[in-house]
C-alpha cells in the first residue's frame, strides 16, 4: 500500500479537518527580530513562543515537515549574511540549530517543502551576487545535499510554493526581475520552466500553497509594491489572478498555510511596516483579514506550518 504525503492528505476532500498552527518567525522592523507568532488552527488565536530564533534576523525562508518540524533557513542578521538553519519540533515548538546548516551563507531565498521527504532552500543574495542554489534537507536525519540543478537564472527575493508529494516551484524574484516559475518535480527534482510565469516581473514576493490543489503568490514589488495574488492550479499549473488580492500593496509579506481550510499573508512592507494577517478562504479565495495581526510589525519573515490532523 502506497502512503499519502501528510500536505496532500490534509487537502484532499470538501471535509478536510483543520491542521494544527501556522508560524511566523522573524523579520525586520528596524531591528533584527527573533520573534516566533504562533497561529492556531481553526481559531486563528496568537500566541508567542517563549524561545525565538537562535538570532534575530531578516531575508529568512521557512520549511514544513508537518507534524514533524518546521524548519528556518539563512537570513541576515545586522552583521552578516548566515548559513544557520532553526528547528521547531512538533508539538513542543523546542528549538534547536541543525549541525549542518546551508552549503553558503545567504538572505533572501525561498523554501519549498515535501512534508515528510525533504525542505529545500532555494536562491538568494550572498552579499556579492544573486546565488542558483538549491540546498535539500533531509527530514529523516536533517542531512543537506546541493541539487545538481539549481534554479534556471540565479536570484533572490523569489517566492516559494510545494504540492508536497508532487514538485515545488520558484516563482519571479530579482536578477534584474522575472517573470520565471521553476519547478522541480518530487522526488527525482528535476527542474523545468513553466510555459506562464508571473502576470509582471515581481522580487519581494512570497508564497503559499493548497498542497494538491494549488500555490499562490502573494503581492511583491514590480516598480511599486503591488496586491496582485497569482494562483497556480495543480497538476496543470495553469495560472489565474484572484479578484481580490491582498488588502494593501505590499512586499516581502510571509506566506503560510493549512492546505484545505486557509492560506495566509502576513506582515509586510506598505510603505509603513505592518502586522497585518490576510486570511484567504480556500476553495473559493475569498479574503478577511485577522482582527489579531502579529505581535509587532515586520517584514521578510519566514512562514510555516504544522498541518497534521
Amino acid at each position: 500500500m502506497s502512503l499519502i504525503p501528510l500536505g496532500i492528505l490534509a487537502a484532499s476532500g470538501a471535509g478536510a479537518a483543520a491542521g494544527v498552527a501556522g508560524y511566523v518567525v522573524g523579520g525586520y522592523n528596524g531591528s533584527y527580530l527573533g520573534t516566533v507568532d504562533k497561529f492556531a488552527f481553526p481559531s486563528d488565536s496568537r500566541t508567542t513562543l517563549s524561545t525565538g530564533l537562535s538570532n534575530g534576523r531578516y531575508g529568512i525562508v521557512g520549511m514544513s515537515d508537518s507534524g514533524v518540524a518546521g524548519y528556518v533557513a539563512g537570513g541576515y542578521d545586522g552583521s552578516s549574511r548566515v548559513t544557520t538553519v532553526d528547528k521547531f519540533a512538533f508539538p513542543s515548538d523546542s528549538q534547536s540549530v541543525l549541525g549542518t546548516g546551508l552549503s553558503s551563507a545567504r538572505n533572501a531565498l525561498a523554501g519549498m517543502s515535501d512534508s515528510g521527504v525533504a525542505g529545500y532552500a532555494a536562491g538568494g543574495y550572498s552579499g556579492s551576487s544573486d546565488v542558483a542554489t538549491i540546498d535539500k534537507f533531509a527530514f529523516s536525519n536533517d542531512s543537506r545535499s546541493t541539487l545538481g540543478t539549481g534554479l534556471s537564472i540565479a536570484r533572490q527575493s523569489l517566492a516559494g510554493m510545494s504540492n508536497s508529494g508532487v514538485a515545488g516551484y520558484a516563482a519571479g524574484g530579482r536578477s534584474p526581475k522575472v517573470t520565471t516559475v521553476d519547478k522541480f518535480a518530487f522526488p527525482s527534482d528535476v527542474r523545468s520552466t513553466l510555459g506562464t510565469g508571473l502576470p509582471s516581473a515581481t522580487d519581494r514576493i512570497r508564497g503559499m500553497s493548497n498542497s494538491g490543489t494549488a500555490g499562490y503568490t502573494l503581492g511583491g514589488k514590480t516598480s511599486v509594491n503591488i496586491s496582485n495574488v497569482s494562483k497556480f492550479a495543480f497538476p496543470s499549473d495553469s495560472r489565474s489572478t484572484l479578484a481580490t488580492g491582498l488588502s494593501a500593496n505590499r512586499s516581502s509579506a510571509a506566506g503560510m498555510s493549512d492546505s484545505g481550510v486557509a492560506g495566509y499573508a502576513a506582515g509586510g512592507n506598505e510603505g509603513p511596516v505592518v502586522s497585518t494577517v490576510d486570511k484567504f478562504a480556500f476553495p473559493s479565495d475569498s479574503r478577511s483579514t485577522l482582527g489579531t495581526g502579529l505581535s509587532s510589525t515586520r517584514y521578510y519573515a519566514a512562514g510555516f506550518q504544522n498541518e497534521t490532523v
